[in-house]
């Protein structure tokens, strides 16, 4: 198989992901309505998903730098395949988010295998970054497209289809894995350490959980001291046990690489400023400007359209002359300029002189970021470590993205007097996660980055 056959394979697995994070959002009221679920209740469609990818992404890119990749990542394809099918079927919500929780992980199985697949197949310079050029492009689109869609089938065959769609194109993708090169054998190892995964799990899902319940129930309240603590304290006992272990499932040395950790940091800033603002602008547009849920997903394209070109055609070339620190530093504090334009949007708003010039200056942001990240976290990442590279920067953004949209919702909600105030609230914090992000990638990371 060629390598951009490879490439176009991996962006189908990328979209088959990113699509199932986003898609069932605007199905929710029709899921309620349905499944007779109290709303307190139909959040955990959302939040198990998150939870189960960012507990399980690392640990799924261990598994393939000892399994291989292809493997791990056919297995991942085929469990989203099957948890959408049972997605789809559901006639009770307890049924339905346990698909859920079983697509995060089979995400999490997938995502971060596929980045390592591209980085194994492109060396590094030009080649992979115009590779992952067109891989983050894939994913960003996915993320702006997937509401789009959501709108189409919900206001169309039903909210299960937001389900169905993902069986037939994950078995596509699943013939044409087996289609791939043959990976060499891996040499013999150890066994994988099972209790340093089960507290690297657990703790990674304990701390989503415990800032998701403070949209709730507040920072200071049992329901969520009792996970964020305990969650930490599984953290902690993992770090020491894993800095001890003879055989680590997680190497540590890896994942203190400052360019490694600095660029995780700047992706978890850039979807916690993304999500956020997609999010809050979905509900804005519903609940006070009366868009239909397709209307308000459609609304977004222009994020979708500019991101995509940018980070195709515009970013490589960036990345090539200045470096992914700076070409992350620019791209995030571009988007930040744009959610401040998006701040100052009026109650009866027109969309074309009050939303697209804002969206369409985040679009230019986020494909220049987006595509920038992954090339700085796997710079100078050997082959036999980049599924644990791929999987940390997948798990900095699914936790970046679960825990920035939790604390803009508790900023949206806390103080804002009506809709329109939430979305500027939320809006600014989104802004500010940008602008953070900006500021590390200028300094640390560039002085992290092998290349500058």
């Amino acid at each position: 198989m060629s390598k951009n056959r490879i490439l176009a394979l991996m962006c189908g697995v990328v979209v088959m992901t990113v699509i199932d994070l986003a898609i069932v959002n605007t199905a929710l009221p029709s899921i309620q309505t349905d499944l007779g679920a109290e709303p307190a209740d139909l959040q955990w469609v959302v939040v198990i998903y998150g939870i189960f990818v960012a507990g399980f992404l690392l640990l799924g890119g261990r598994i393939g730098d000892l399994a291989g990749h292809r493997r791990v990542l056919m297995a991942g394809v085929a469990i989203l395949a099957a948890a959408s099918l049972v997605g789809g079927l559901a006639g009770s919500l307890e049924v339905l988010i346990a698909a859920r929780a079983a697509q995060g992980l089979g995400a999490a199985l997938a995502a971060p295998n596929a980045l390592a697949v591209l980085s194994n197949t492109f060396a590094e310079g030009p080649e992979r970054n115009r590779a992952m050029g067109i891989f983050g492009a894939a994913g960003g689109s996915a993320a702006a497209f997937s509401s789009v869609l959501g709108g189409l089938l919900v206001q169309g065959p039903g909210w299960p289809w937001a389900f169905f769609i993902n069986v037939p194109v994950g078995i596509v993708l699943f013939v044409l894995l087996t289609r791939m090169p043959a990976e060499p054998e891996r040499p013999a190892r150890a066994r994988a350490d099972a209790s340093g995964a089960f507290a690297l799990t657990l703790g990674m899902m304990a701390v989503a959980f415990g800032v998701h319940e403070t949209i709730e129930y507040g920072w200071l309240s049992w329901q969520a001291l009792l996970p964020l603590l305990g969650g930490l304290a599984l953290l902690g006992g993992f770090v020491l046990h894993e800095a001890r272990a003879t055989t680590p499932l997680i190497p540590l040395k890896t994942l203190r690489k400052p360019s490694l950790l600095w660029a995780n940091v700047a992706a978890g800033l850039l979807w916690a400023s993304f999500l956020g603002l997609i999010y809050q602008a979905t509900l804005f547009m519903q609940q006070v400007q009366g868009y239909s849920p397709l209307a308000s997903g459609a609304a977004t394209l222009p994020i979708a359209f500019v991101s995509l070109f940018v980070a195709a055609q515009v970013a490589p070339r960036c990345v090539n002359r200045i470096g992914a620190a700076l070409t992350i530093g620019i791209g995030l504090l571009i988007m930040g300029g744009g959610m401040l334009l998006l701040a100052g949007v009026p109650e009866q708003a027109d969309y074309l002189t009050d939303f697209v010039p804002g969206y369409t200056v985040v679009g230019l942001g986020l494909g220049l970021a987006e595509m920038a990240t992954p090339l700085a976290a796997l710079a100078g990442v050997r082959e036999g470590e980049s599924g644990l590279a791929s999987g940390a920067v997948e798990t900095a953004r699914e936790l970046g993205g679960s825990l920035g949209l939790a604390l803009l919702v508790s900023i949206a909600l806390g103080a804002a007097v009506d809709g329109t105030d939430a979305f500027h609230r939320s809006v600014i914090g989104a802004a500010a996660f940008a602008g953070v992000g900006a500021l590390l990638a200028f300094t640390l990371l560039r002085r992290a980055a092998p290349n500058g």
